[in-house]
């Protein structure tokens, strides 16, 4: 994994492309991944770890949401709603249980953010839970980590463990003995290892595996921040998005609004993988560009050139190689056609071939369908026929129209987001790649097949990407 830092997260990336690393990238969460034992207790404090929480309970817990709301903290994991307007949700003097849930179950093809983010500092998301609890008035929060990734659960165990013994986590005696503050309520973590359900991490379905059911989207109204967990009202946020409250409060929302653009302030992880020289995670201000990132990471494999890329994941509509200098802020990807969801930023060379790609990220949603809703259950099952036929060269030209027709009919019909999920991919390639589409009906078969393929005589005769679900 490559991860690439600087000194101080103060400056803002040059739109000009003419800056040098040291001024594109803004380390705050992975400052210190590369030091000796980055996910200790022991090593966090001594980069002002549980400062932030220090302030926070200093604080009135309605002075805490409205620090959050001023800085402009956007949720990380893919909608980008305002954390603190969504922690202003939760009804007050209710007489319910408050609970804070951290969706960790991060399975989507191409992003690779929040896992390596509670691999190499859990501590922070520890600490900005604790803020947040404090903020929502909650005594209980809990962590669904995605199960497959056992290495990560052990590290994110001891790292509460830790939590725990420190006095930060506990009985009320014992965070008030710890922190020097009275009449501290008790706050407990719960970390829960999912049985690796993509579907789990839509946030109700995550709430209906955490109380014992299957995994499926709940019908809203009611919303989570009115009946969330056990019927009481709760905030569902992403690992990154609660990482992210510590720094804010130690370091002010001035601090934080110095980077990045008005509407999408503050810094992020950028996931960049597929064909480029150095993949792994790029810590930046929102509004930089992927020509910029490609800069810092040695562009493109030797020999190759971009063809096309997701902005946020296998879930959003790809891009091409024109969108190179798109801001990857909220807005600017929005106004490409594109969202920007979790920064996974997967790139892809002229080796590639559209419709394998796209087939099989397709198959990974059919696959993960939960079942619930006929659009999604049934479409994903006929997108995957139709693409498959395609690619195999038993495709007509009539089934183009039935793509784009098929994944109108998921698209906004589904009860959450796997459908548009599905059908994303569909609607930008046939927008983008048309002809190659075409290309794979009228030549009977993929035009990047070796054995037949012209597009292999001017370049190396490799294996393009097989896209993993």
């Amino acid at each position: 994994m490559t991860v690439v830092t600087r000194n101080d997260g103060s400056s803002r990336p040059d739109a000009g492309g003419g800056t040098g690393p040291e001024k594109l990238l803004a380390p705050v969460l992975s400052a210190f991944w590369d030091e000796p034992d980055p996910w200790t207790l022991r090593t966090y404090l001594r980069h002002d770890g549980y400062e932030g929480l220090r302030k926070a309970l200093a604080m009135p817990p309605d002075d805490v949401i409205a620090l959050v709301k001023d800085a402009g903290l956007r949720g990380r994991g893919g909608a980008g709603f305002p954390t603190g307007m969504k922690w202003q949700f939760i009804p007050q003097g209710d007489g319910k249980p408050h609970y804070l849930v951290v969706n960790a179950d991060e399975s989507e093809p191409g992003t690779c953010k929040d896992i390596p983010l509670l691999f190499a500092n859990p501590h922070a998301l520890i600490e900005g839970m604790a803020i947040a609890c404090h903020a929502i008035r909650s005594t209980h929060a809990f962590i669904y980590l995605r199960g497959e990734v056992v290495p990560v659960l052990r590290r994110l165990h001891e790292a509460v463990r830790e939590a725990y013994r420190a006095g930060y986590l506990g009985t009320a005696a014992e965070r008030a003995r710890a922190l020097g503050i009275d009449d501290l309520p008790p706050l407990e973590i719960t970390v829960h290892a999912g049985a690796g359900a993509y579907i789990c991490g839509e946030e109700t379905a995550l709430l209906d595996s955490l109380e014992g059911r299957r995994g499926q989207p709940r019908l809203r109204p009611p919303f989570p921040a009115v009946a969330g967990l056990y019927a009481c009202p709760t905030v569902v946020n992403n690992v990154e998005s609660i990482a992210s409250v510590p720094a804010i409060l130690h370091r002010g929302k001035e601090w934080f609004r110095s980077m990045g653009s008005e509407k999408s302030p503050g810094f992020t992880l950028y996931s960049l993988s597929g064909h480029v020289a150095a993949p792994g995670q790029y810590e930046a201000p929102l509004g930089i560009t992927l020509r910029q990132l490609l800069d810092l990471s040695g562009g493109m494999r030797p020999g190759h050139r971009l063809k096309f890329w997701t902005p946020g994941g296998s879930s959003t509509p790809i891009l091409t190689d024109e969108h190179l200098d798109v801001p990857l802020d909220y807005e600017g990807v929005g106004a490409a056609g594109s969202m920007l969801g979790t920064k996974a930023l997967q790139c892809f060379d002229e080796t590639t071939c559209v419709v394998r790609a796209v087939t099989r990220w397709t198959e990974f949603y059919a696959h993960e369908s939960c079942g619930k809703c006929t659009p999604c259950r049934e479409g994903t099952y006929w997108l995957v026929q139709l693409l498959r036929d395609i690619e195999d060269g038993k495709g007509r030209t009539e089934d183009l129209d039935k793509l784009a027709d098929i994944a109108d009919n998921i698209n906004g019909k589904s009860f959450c987001a796997l459908g548009d999920g599905a059908a994303s991919p569909i609607f930008s390639s046939l927008k983008y790649f048309r002809a190659e589409y075409e290309e794979h009906i009228t030549g009977r078969g993929c035009p990047f097949d070796p054995a037949r393929s012209t597009a292999w005589a001017d370049g190396p005769k490799t294996a393009h990407l097989e896209v993993n679900a």
